[in-house]
């Protein structure tokens, strides 16, 4: 019987997908059991993933690659809001709620993150799962954000309802956390690689964790850095974005990345758009205008990959704190509230593992990503893993497995 279990365990090991640190990428700081968000004590995570049909874009049919991601600060059994606090980087995107979250402070409710054109139906979906499960708010104003997924699918052909963002809800767990092409990460591409949904955290000297969730469908090939490398450069000409021509009409769909037929191979051009979610949780105590600092370090992370946050990229944050449990959003009790704070010296250490955590959950998702068809026949390939791996080599970065 023992050996049968041992034989189980090895086998659910290979099945499972390599991260980055897997693939020797080194990375800063000390990660948490899960090295997710999910490292956060109550923080859970679901997704609902749509992917249907291929070939030729025939809008409200498809072909559909999109889909829903929730995160729910305190977890599905949890009515109490959080304190946090939301940051732009670059505002070419949207995020619900942030004019209610600035006023005060509080997150009241969970975040659902899914693509450009889906934004107002998850928010509504929100609200409605808030009502059902007797939210003690007089009413609701929950988070909804986006990045953009129209070039693997059908995004005006709005196919993300109302019964996808709840199933997102209502599956959301804690544990592991599915990274890649999954949830509102489906279509999503990622410094010229398919991009999506990743993951990471650290774990501070004095306790404290933090843990980040991004999704990532921003920045160039050219300008991409891991660990220090210019691996985009290395790889520019590697298995390219390329478009599948159409039997029916022999005609190719345009977007500004290479052809993978031209020869030679077109350079992609530098166009560092898109956009970029990135959800912060700590369990450390922290106010409001803690977490508006807090939420403003991811920006680093993408720099230290080579992100300009550019013109046409909606780079957003939001962060907060599971501390501080006795947050209500209606009580009668006019008594102050006593609640903790770290002191403002003790915050580089946060500081840095944000920071770090970005980096390493972007690269992530780009490692989880498998190549993606989608609409038109357009291609979109994964990282190579043994390109990366090349690169950093190359560069003297590779942590040997």
């Amino acid at each position: 019987m023992r050996a049968m279990l041992i034989i189980a365990a090895l086998a659910l090991t290979a099945a499972a997908p390599p991260r980055a640190r897997d693939l020797g990428v080194p990375f800063d700081g000390s990660p948490g059991p899960l090295n997710a968000i999910t490292d956060v004590g109550g923080v859970e995570v679901g997704h609902e993933t749509i992917v249907e049909g291929r070939g030729r874009l025939v809008p409200g049919k498809g072909p559909v690659r999109t889909g829903v991601t929730a995160v729910l600060p305190r977890g599905r059994a949890s009515t109490t809001p959080v304190f946090g606090a939301w940051f732009t980087l670059n505002a070419a995107g949207e995020m619900t709620g942030t004019t209610w979250l600035e006023e005060r402070g509080l997150i009241d409710g969970p975040i659902l993150i899914t693509n450009t054109h889906s934004v107002g139906v998850a928010r509504d979906a929100a609200v409605k799962w808030m009502v059902r499960r007797g939210w003690p708010a007089l009413w609701n104003a929950p988070v909804a954000t986006e990045t953009y997924d129209g070039v693997l699918n059908d995004i005006n052909g709005f196919h993300v309802r109302e019964s996808h963002a709840l199933a997102a809800l209502d599956g959301a767990r804690g544990g592991a956390v599915t990274e890649g092409a999954v949830g509102g990460g489906t279509g999503m591409i990622c410094n010229g690689w398919k991009g999506g949904i990743g993951t990471a955290s650290r774990r501070l000297a004095t306790g404290e964790t933090v843990g980040v969730l991004v999704q990532c469908n921003y920045g160039s090939r050219a300008l991409l850095r891991v660990a220090g490398a210019p691996v985009g450069a290395e790889l520019k000409n590697v298995d390219p974005i390329c478009y599948a021509r159409l039997a029916a009409s022999g005609e190719t769909r345009r977007w500004p990345v290479p052809d993978c037929r031209a020869t030679p191979l077109t350079p992609e051009p530098k166009r560092p758009d898109g956009s970029i979610i990135v959800v912060v949780a700590t369990d450390a105590p922290l106010l409001p205008h803690q977490l508006k600092r807090l939420a403003k370090r991811p920006s680093l992370g993408l720099g230290r990959l080579g992100s300009i946050a550019g013109e046409g990229s909606g780079d957003i944050f939001i962060a907060f704190s599971t501390a501080n449990p006795g947050l209500e959003s209606v009580d009668e009790d006019r008594a102050p509230k006593p609640v903790a704070m770290l002191p403002n010296d003790h915050l580089n250490p946060l500081f840095e593992a944000t920071v770090q955590a970005t980096e390493e959950a972007i690269v992530n998702a780009m490692v989880a990503a498998e190549t993606m068809e989608g609409a038109e026949g357009v291609r979109v390939p994964r990282l190579p893993h043994e390109g990366l791996r090349a690169a950093l080599r190359k560069y003297g970065r590779l942590q040997e497995r």
